[in-house]
């Protein structure tokens, strides 16, 4: 999995993933991933954790009914198009390319992706996605200027077509990102970016559909990293389809330790919080607020560790009486009704 999929991401923050005023990533209707997922050789921002917004039902790229190229359907033209080449074959203006970007500026992984293309091709192409990289957060329709002129010269190469994707759904086109994504997972057989597939759906305003792709492969199969920001993606569906109770049973999974810390815990907390102020548990919802902040902070700290280190968080008790209701009492992490949270 490259490093898009990163992005963090929790139910109900908008794609931007600013926080509100108060601190706290900015809540908004139904939707999920500024996982996704982050452009090649960036580094991920604790802070940008968002997903569209519930009213973002438009499909930018949608055809009129019975449209499409020479009277054919979309489907006929992708089954003609394996590798979804026409998709980015439309007239474009490459944008400009920095004389200080350099093709060694690309992640040395996706770069060795290029290796069947041309030397000169290569090194195009690599340039256009290390300005991706640059450019994604800060400017996110230009960067998904420099993803397209990629795609036109590269339009085989799975990285490639993995960044188009992220860089789609960066600006709100999640058509146009579930088609690339489609294209990457054929392209490369891998399911890593199922997570921003299930997001996408409910970008489009299909949350059934979100739930029914991400229900299509075995949990198991899947890297943790990915486990964890599928179900905040299938969570934020059932949010989408007025199933609170289940949006929080979606996230009743292992990797909800408040002990331990990863790049995708915060994230998860932030999930779970959000969820529980929907369903009026706000004391409980404030403490995972609260052990978002610290998991975000303990990585912080870590940063110039390995980064498979786990981070340990050990959280003092409150009182003796707290203390003694503990002992003896096994505790997975996952607070439950008749498991109340104590810190």
């Amino acid at each position: 999995m490259s490093n898009f999929g990163d992005r963090a991401k929790r139910p109900g923050e908008r794609p931007d993933g600013k926080r509100a005023d108060d601190g706290r990533p900015q809540r908004g209707g139904p939707s999920g991933v500024r996982g996704p997922s982050r452009p090649v050789g960036s580094t991920p921002d604790r802070h940008q954790r968002g997903r569209p917004d519930a009213d973002l039902s438009k499909n930018p790229g949608e055809r009129r009914p019975g449209s499409g190229y020479q009277g054919r359907t979309a489907q006929q033209i992708e089954d003609r198009d394996p590798f979804g080449t026409k998709s980015v074959r439309s007239r474009h203006d490459d944008p400009v390319l920095p004389d200080d970007v350099q093709p060694k500026d690309l992640d040395r992984v996706a770069r060795s992706q290029l290796k069947t293309l041309s030397k000169e091709n290569a090194d195009g192409v690599a340039r256009h996605l290390a300005m991706v990289a640059l450019l994604i957060d800060s400017d996110p329709p230009l960067a998904h200027a420099h993803a397209v002129s990629a795609a036109r010269r590269a339009g085989r190469i799975a990285v490639v077509r993995e960044t188009l994707a992220i860089t789609a759904y960066s600006i709100g086109d999640f058509a146009l990102a579930l088609r690339e994504l489609r294209t990457y997972r054929r392209i490369s057989g891998r399911d890593d970016q199922l997570p921003l597939m299930v997001d996408s759906e409910r970008g489009l305003g299909r949350p059934d559909r979100a739930l029914e792709l991400g229900r299509s492969v075995l949990r198991a199969s899947l890297s943790v990293e990915v486990q964890v920001l599928l179900a905040i993606a299938m969570s934020g569906a059932r949010l989408d389809l007025g199933q609170t109770d289940a949006a929080l049973d979606e996230l009743h999974i292992p990797q909800l330790d408040p002990t331990t810390a990863f790049s995708w815990t915060p994230a998860l907390f932030d999930a779970y919080a959000a969820v529980l102020e929907d369903l009026g548990r706000n004391a409980e919802a404030e403490q995972w607020w609260e052990r978002s902040d610290r998991a975000s902070d303990a990585i912080d700290a870590g940063n110039r560790e390995p980064e498979d280190d786990v981070i340990e968080i050990v959280e003092e008790d409150q009182s003796a009486d707290e203390t003694q209701n503990k002992e003896g009492r096994k505790d997975d992490g996952i607070p439950t009704e008749e498991d109340p949270l104590v810190d």
